[in-house]
């Protein structure tokens, strides 16, 4: 019948301390502590605005390809004496007292297939001679024109290429990044919740030592147990509080790294509440790859590297050889007193230039830009497939690591149980006299690893559930 009390006493003793959870504290699963990093960690934050930078960058590129409409003027008012050469090659200090305004509307066009660009222009000019009390008009009413590099580096081709790719990397990236948050909250959750079951387990096992050592002392004094054991069962529990008080440290430290990285205030607890149930771990290595290879930013940015290399022996190519600049415009142009003759009956104007320019000895400088550029093409081609070898065997090891994670959670899981059954039953045989005092610190030991390894299985399994989301962009 004693034995009976004292074991209802044990067990009173361990519920009092593992439900000892205040009121005003704030339980967390991990799928609120991951949608919490989301959204409010400094990683996440950091992802948005990289995210936002990239869109705005993709905005400008797209405006390089869309007419452009500019209104300028520079008035400009000169009062000075100025040297004026002569007709007959004289110079003549003149005073200068006019006010020159000028108004233009330009509208321009890039023109992707060759690089070049289309405008068309209005100008008007107006001078005021305050000396003379005189003034007069300019006018070009309209002016089309056209400019073109003929043997030049078509940047907008190229960037046609590369910046559609460079928006599509930026925006998985932010989808990977979010991923890693995740990951990363998950290891401050599971870091806690590994604290967490410590302190339990210290309290636990504080709390049954210090029972059973008031039990064994009236049993000592009884002469029903040597003293030796007596000592071992005192030493135990001064053991086991020492257990406590650093298990109670650990927890602090954990939710403090918790806290800071939710962004939460500093006067709130937490507790976490880690879900025994885990997805069904059983991902097909072939389809995980494929969508590896389709979501993943890394596969992309791999071929934009060798893309920007093809861009940079293009443009040194292009810069080596012949280089010819072509200018046209044709237009209306009048001038008059009023700003009614300036705009009656235009003449006509037409401007034309071509500019070459050939290297005849440059010392091999040209060749060997093209030479270099070619040989870090050819270096990122390589190094292009090299990572890619790399990324399919990572995904593969990564699938074939979280498939097995998943058995080892469960069987953890069974192995928790089974612990803690044998502990309550050594513990019982204990409190009868049937088994020994280390038959019951074995079961006690056994007990404690089964709860740290199911805590630290599910700590693995969640990150690699992360990981594999994070290299898939996918929901698994």
């Amino acid at each position: 019948m004693k034995a009976i009390i004292i074991s209802s006493l044990v067990f009173l003793a361990v519920g009092r301390t593992a439900s000892a959870v205040p009121a005003d504290t704030l339980r967390l699963t991990l799928s609120e502590a991951v949608a919490l990093a989301q959204q409010q960690s400094s990683d996440a934050l950091a992802a948005r605005h990289q995210l936002e930078a990239a869109e705005w960058t993709y905005r400008y590129f797209r405006a390089n390809y869309l007419p452009s409409v500019s209104l300028s003027s520079s008035p400009t008012l000169n009062r000075q004496v100025s040297s004026i050469t002569q007709p007959d090659g004289t110079n003549v200090f003149v005073r200068q007292n006019q006010l020159s305004t000028d108004l233009s509307l330009n509208i321009s066009q890039n023109v992707t297939l060759t690089g070049g660009a289309l405008f068309v222009r209005s100008n008007l000019y107006r001078q005021d001679e305050f000396e003379q009390h005189t003034h007069g008009y300019s006018s070009v009413p309209f002016t089309i024109g056209y400019q073109q590099s003929l043997f030049g580096h078509n940047s907008l081709r190229w960037a046609r290429r590369t910046e559609p790719l460079r928006i599509r990397i930026a925006r998985k990236r932010y989808a990977e990044a979010m991923e890693l948050v995740a990951s990363r909250a998950s290891t401050y959750f599971f870091s806690l919740a590994s604290a967490q079951t410590d302190l339990d387990i210290a309290r636990q096992n504080y709390a049954v030592s210090d029972t059973l050592h008031q039990y064994a002392r009236s049993r000592y004094e009884r002469g029903s147990i040597s003293e030796n054991e007596m000592l071992q069962l005192e030493v135990n529990r001064l053991t086991e509080e020492t257990h406590r008080l650093n298990a109670e440290a650990e927890v602090e430290e954990a939710m403090l790294a918790l806290r800071s990285y939710l962004r939460l205030d500093e006067d709130v607890a937490l507790t976490v509440v880690p879900d025994t149930l885990i997805p069904e771990a059983n991902l097909d290595a072939e389809q995980t790859l494929a969508l590896a290879l389709a979501n993943n930013p890394d596969p992309e940015q791999m071929r934009l590297n060798v893309l920007e290399s093809e861009s940079a022996l293009s443009s040194a190519k292009a810069s080596r050889g012949l280089k010819a600049d072509l200018y046209v415009q044709f237009g209306l142009s009048q001038t008059g007193t009023t700003l009614h003759e300036a705009y009656r009956e235009p003449l006509n104007q037409q401007y034309a230039s071509l500019s070459v320019s050939l290297p005849l000895l440059d010392w091999g400088r040209g060749r060997g830009q093209v030479r270099v550029a070619r040989s870090r093409l050819e270096l990122t081609q390589t190094q292009s497939e090299q990572a890619m070898q790399d990324f399919r065997l990572n995904v593969l090891h990564m699938v074939r690591q979280y498939n097995l994670q998943g058995y080892r959670v469960r069987i953890a899981f069974r192995t928790r149980q089974t612990a803690l059954r044998r502990y309550e039953v050594a513990r019982w045989l204990y409190l009868q006299g049937r088994t020994s005092l280390l038959e019951l610190n074995t079961s006690i030991s056994e007990k404690d690893n089964a709860q740290r390894s199911f805590i630290n299985a599910l700590r693995t399994f969640w990150s690699l559930h992360y990981g594999v989301r994070s290299l898939t962009l996918f929901t698994i």
